[in-house]
């Protein structure tokens, strides 16, 4: 008797365009779990609107997004496709109920599809428990009912958290358009935003993500994009300086995305 396939549950908000971020740490990661696991995209559309939005644009968002998806290599045959801190400081005139519902939002998600796995970045592990805890708690109380999840964290090297190119200290996000990098953003674009990533005075090309923040950021970038692993990339740029590795690193961003942006 065949067994049963483990559940993987994910979404992303159309509140901006997909970003290197959005594709390093969750896409790139769901394409290659499509046919391990039984899997479950989601373009979570209801999460968006804890901020103002153009319900137009929203939509748009939206269905760009779900084009994306499909140019990433998601295939809808294996994969079914369904629809407070820092918020609160970028939208002080709209705090609303929802930033603080949110992680109840997010397990709801979860616990509806009885997910097993959940591909989040370090940062998201705490609403996996939060999920977990709620998972727990209903079903001591109603018998078993929930699936108690596990965050699927990826490893540095396979671009588990990407950082803003301009403030390396904070996650790349879509409300920070000169720290992250699009989907389908121009090549010209991509290169002149990787010639400005903030980095360091020094010279050298290695990973240390206490005292070179910036220059650790385009190295899990780099191994990323282009299959490395850190050795493997400190290695091919020791002794070349900044002014060859940011545009080596821009260059092997642009060959990732040139057949998603062909295909979209």
């Amino acid at each position: 008797m065949e067994s049963k396939k483990k559940r993987i549950f994910s979404g992303i908000q159309p509140s901006g365009e997909l970003t290197l971020g959005s594709y390093m740490g969750a896409i790139k990661n769901w394409v290659a779990l499509q046919d391990e696991y039984e899997c479950v995209y989601c373009i979570v559309d209801m999460h968006a609107i804890t901020v103002r939005q153009v319900p137009a644009d929203l939509r748009r968002r939206a269905l760009s997004q779900l084009a994306q998806y499909v140019a990433c290599g998601l295939d809808p045959e294996k994969s079914r496709m369904t629809q407070f801190k820092q918020k609160s400081q970028q939208h002080a005139d709209n705090i609303t109920a929802g930033l603080f519902t949110y992680p109840v939002l997010m397990a709801a998600d979860i616990l509806l599809y009885q997910t097993d796995l959940v591909p989040v970045g370090e940062d998201q592990r705490q609403h996996v428990e939060l999920c977990r805890d709620i998972a727990q708690r209903f079903n001591g109380v109603y018998s078993d009912t929930f699936t108690l999840p596990e965050p699927f964290i990826q490893r540095v090297d396979q671009g588990a958290r990407i950082m803003s190119l301009g403030n390396p200290m904070n996650k790349m996000s879509k409300s920070d358009p000169d720290g992250c990098v699009n989907l389908m953003d121009p090549p010209e674009v991509i290169q002149r935003k990787f010639k400005r990533a903030v980095t360091d005075s020094e010279t050298a090309v290695r990973y240390d993500k206490e005292s070179k923040p910036g220059v650790s950021n385009l190295l899990t970038i780099y191994c990323a994009a282009a299959g490395k692993t850190l050795e493997e990339a400190e290695a091919e740029f020791q002794g070349q300086g900044y002014g060859v590795f940011k545009p080596a690193v821009g260059d092997a961003v642009i060959e990732l995305f040139r057949p998603i942006r062909e295909e979209a």
